[in-house]
């Protein structure tokens, strides 16, 4: 049985420290990202990368110090421009999104991650969920279905590799 290799979304990141994995209070989430990356289960790609360091915070000293040169994968492959070409040319041809939402995926990262995903057989790590009845913004889950990536949350990557964070007793320093 192969195991999945996953692909984090940008959201994970950003949502793990602003609540649930903040740095100081669950310092063991980014640890096992480092830990899985180098078992080769968890990944994400440069763009993405570009995104988090913008943001000029925790997240981004993670990203610069302590995530391995491994852990972001180059979108400069021919399997992936034609996978995200595709990706687009299907969002243009949808009617239900409105013109700024076919934009705005054509020109940010979660379409360069779908067409990572898609061409490399890997699962999308997202919070988005699937809307079929979106408009304003193109959710990865909608394309993940229409082109059969498969897709989980932080919670059910975690769960499906086995990752456990237990309590400390040990009193801070």
């Amino acid at each position: 049985m192969s195991v999945s290799k996953y692909l984090l979304d940008a959201n994970v990141f950003i949502e793990a420290k602003n609540r649930y994995y903040g740095f100081e209070i669950c310092p063991g989430f980014w640890t096992s990202l480092v830990d899985l990356n180098n078992n080769k289960s968890v990944f994400c790609i440069d763009r993405i990368r570009d995104e988090l360091v913008a943001q000029n915070d925790d997240i981004k000293d993670w990203v610069e110090n302590r995530s391995p040169e491994t852990f972001f994968k180059q979108t400069q492959d021919q399997a992936v421009f034609d996978s995200f070409q595709a990706m687009v040319n299907w969002v243009y041809s949808q009617s239900q999104f409105v013109q700024a939402a076919k934009t705005e995926f054509a020109s940010v990262a979660d379409g360069w991650l779908l067409a990572y995903a898609h061409a490399n057989g890997m699962t999308v790590v997202t919070h988005e969920e699937f809307a079929p009845q979106a408009k304003r913004k193109v959710p990865m889950p909608n394309v993940c279905l229409e082109f059969g990536i498969n897709y989980v949350n932080t919670f059910q990557m975690l769960a499906n590799l086995n990752v456990k964070f237990i309590r400390s007793t040990k009193n801070p320093k």
